[in-house]
């Protein structure tokens, strides 16, 4: 009678795929959501440098300056950089990851910093700060003209910028002996978007921090496990890599 899992190849593969999934949950992966880049939906950008953009509505005149971020502090020197004291208003929105911020600087609630973060999320950007500056020309817009005025003035600025795309990344810690070691460093060779950032070596053996791109982070986790046949240990750590900003 054969065996519950079928014949030896079927029941191999079967075994290969259990040490793969047990690897994965030893790594951390397992029962943990991607959020971002999956196939289908709309990959995150930032921008590649500060752009700026200009309208004139009913005698006030609008400028936007937008530009990419690198942290919260960050977001809050570049609104205090392009904030125009001599203007009536300096509204902002920037987005950090899940970590956003907005003001009206003084215009009705809802209608100028809302408005703005809403013109960066609707262009699926992250890690970008747009300062709209307005200096009264005397003509009221109201509610409505003004979310037009401030939204559609930092969309301008934003559709007109240079844009680079975002790359979801994770820190990956492998430690091996040294024949195992070879193996993997040889077969990162073959993999570009792979990168070492770290390495350390003892008597038997060493370890490697790879940044590792999320879409790919599984697979290079069974890699190495089959790669060495189990011996390596692997550990993950989800984050951003320097030059690799992300989402958080």
């Amino acid at each position: 009678m054969p065996a519950p899992d079928g014949p030896g190849k079927r029941s191999t593969g079967r075994h290969q795929q259990g040490c793969r999934k047990w690897f994965q949950r030893r790594a951390g992966l397992a029962e943990t959501p991607r959020r971002f880049y999956q196939k289908g939906m709309t990959a995150l950008h930032t921008l590649a440098a500060i752009e700026s953009a200009r309208q004139e509505i009913r005698k006030s005149r609008f400028l936007a300056i937008a530009g990419p971020i690198d942290s919260q502090e960050s977001a809050r020197a570049f609104i205090a950089t392009h904030s125009d004291a001599s203007a009536n208003h300096n509204c902002w929105a920037w987005r950090f990851g899940q970590t956003y911020r907005f003001s009206d600087d003084g215009e009705p609630s809802g209608t100028a910093g809302k408005p703005i973060l809403q013109a960066i999320d609707g262009q699926s950007l992250d890690r970008v700060a747009v300062v709209v500056t307005r200096w009264f020309g005397g003509v009221l817009l109201g509610s409505g003209g003004l979310i037009r005025a401030y939204g559609g003035t930092a969309a301008i600025c934003l559709r007109a910028a240079a844009k680079i795309p975002l790359i979801e990344t994770a820190h990956m810690d492998v430690t091996c002996n040294f024949p195992d070691l070879a193996l993997v460093r040889a077969r990162l060779g073959a993999m570009p978007a792979v990168s070492v950032t770290a390495e350390k070596y003892t008597g038997s053996g060493g370890g490697l921090t790879l940044c590792v791109p999320l879409s790919e982070l599984e697979g290079t986790v069974s890699l190495i496990a089959d790669l060495t046949s189990g011996r390596a240990v692997i550990s993950t750590d989800r984050g951003p890599a320097d030059g690799k900003p992300v989402r958080p």
